[in-house]
């Protein structure tokens, strides 16, 4: 949830800040972007491999422990999710391609502006964490230790006490 908090916090304050500069938010609207704004598509670059999970960023550390756990589970609920992961990976790329890359094709973005300062000093700790997260989860993890080895205590304790149903609907095992 910190991951998502930090990743999805820092694309929506980078969607805005284009936005305000557009006033639009359409893909096709968009091409060659990074040519006006480096800066700007740089961040935006981090922050979205952050979201897709690039090891050494946020997003990795918490869609490789879910995956694990999934696995360990039921691995065919592992592959649809891993399937997923892809699925979203390649289309932030996409969207970055189509936003970033290639000529400016469209008079109103050859007029950007790149990041102001304060724009940089709003973004730049979230960029920060974001790494900090993925490189040295320890701290992040470890404080909500307590919590989940409770949470795992009370699913093992559900489990253990389910009630089946044999076939004589008299006749109940715990």
């Amino acid at each position: 949830m910190l991951n998502h908090g930090i990743s999805t916090g820092a694309l929506f304050l980078l969607v805005g800040i284009l936005y305000e500069r557009r006033h639009t938010r359409e893909i096709s609207e968009f091409g060659g972007v990074a040519h006006r704004m480096p800066v700007y598509a740089a961040f935006f670059m981090v922050i979205a491999l952050s979201s897709i999970g690039l090891p050494g960023l946020n997003g990795f550390v918490g869609e490789f422990l879910i995956l694990l756990g999934t696995f360990s589970e039921n691995w065919v609920y592992a592959v649809f999710a891993s399937s997923g992961v892809i699925l979203a990976a390649v289309y932030m790329l996409w969207m970055y391609q189509r936003v970033f890359l290639g000529e400016v094709d469209r008079e109103e973005n050859r007029n950007l502006s790149d990041l102001s300062g304060r724009e940089i000093v709003m973004i730049l700790p979230l960029i920060i964490i974001a790494l900090w997260m993925g490189v040295a989860p320890g701290g992040f993890l470890g404080k909500m230790d307590a919590s989940v080895r409770k949470s795992l205590e009370r699913v093992e304790e559900v489990r253990n006490s389910r009630v089946y149903v044999v076939e004589d609907r008299n006749q109940v095992n715990r």
